[in-house]
């Protein structure tokens, strides 16, 4: 383990028991900088794949875009040249590390817009449980505008995936998996963390923790990069996943690791893989 990154066997422990944790300063103001750029032409050109999550007549505007590493320059560059994949091999205990996707979530000033508590992993297309996501914002976040988790739910079951805006079961069909309960409804009743952020930290969690955020007073850019690890194996579903991968299901079949396809590059290997 490299004594160059703030990753303890503390930090390790408490990913595995809560699912989600915070890393303090993990990346400089120098790639903060070049990431935020990437950000800003991201949003004044999006992808195809972008999407609008907040309503018409919201007060700020909650864009999302994904899978833009290999067509902007700056994306890349964070993404291979800082040591974020080495903090996610070592916090999800992989010999190697590779890159699923990325995503851009940015609420605007006055986006009142929530994202609704969810987990990841269901509307995905991958099986296993070597897998992390990393949610780092190149804004100030202040605790009651961050992403919030209920510690320890990456143990529990897959629950129904919906949609954010008109909460329809596109993914699983109805009945196949359980809803997730009212949270929000009973908030004192489950153990929910998070953290206030600066530029520079970095919150990694379980694609099957449920987690959720709030709207935003001021502007929220995140970049979050999602990590496979060794034990992660296609899972091609018959329903569009978020987000797709045009073709994958005809180059990879089910069950096939995801080092079998060049979508994925490994990013880390530890001193240890073989």
């Amino acid at each position: 383990m490299s004594n160059a990154l703030p990753i303890s066997r503390q930090l390790i422990d408490e990913f595995a028991e809560n699912g989600a944790v915070v890393v303090r300063g993990l990346v400089d103001a120098e790639a903060i900088a070049v990431l935020a750029a990437g950000i800003d032409r991201n949003m004044a050109a999006p992808s195809p794949r972008a999407k609008t999550a907040s309503r018409a007549d919201d007060k700020g505007w909650f864009f999302e875009d994904f899978c833009n590493w290999q067509e902007i320059d700056e994306y890349r560059r964070f993404i291979f040249n800082t040591r974020i994949a080495e903090a996610a091999g070592q916090l999800m205990q992989s010999r190697e590390t590779r890159l699923y996707h990325d995503h851009t979530l940015v609420k605007t000033a006055g986006t009142q817009q929530p994202t609704p508590w969810h987990q990841d992993q269901p509307y995905y297309n991958i099986e296993g449980r070597q897998n992390i996501s990393m949610w780092l914002p190149v804004d100030p976040v202040p605790r009651e505008a961050t992403l919030e988790f209920v510690a320890g739910s990456h143990k529990g079951p897959w629950l129904m995936p919906r949609s954010f805006m008109d909460n329809q079961a596109k993914w699983f069909p109805e009945g196949s998996l359980a809803d997730l309960p009212d949270i929000e409804a009973g908030r004192s009743a489950y153990p929910i963390v998070g953290w206030a952020l600066e530029p520079g930290d970095a919150v990694f969690f379980h694609m099957l923790t449920l987690h959720a955020s709030k709207g935003s007073a001021n502007t929220r850019r995140v970049f979050s990069v999602r990590f496979l690890g060794d034990d992660i194996t296609h899972a091609p579903r018959p329903w569009v996943t978020s987000p797709e991968f045009p073709g994958l299901a005809e180059r990879l079949p089910a069950g096939a690791p995801m080092h079998d396809d060049d979508l994925f590059p490994v990013l880390y290997r530890s001193e240890q893989a073989a």
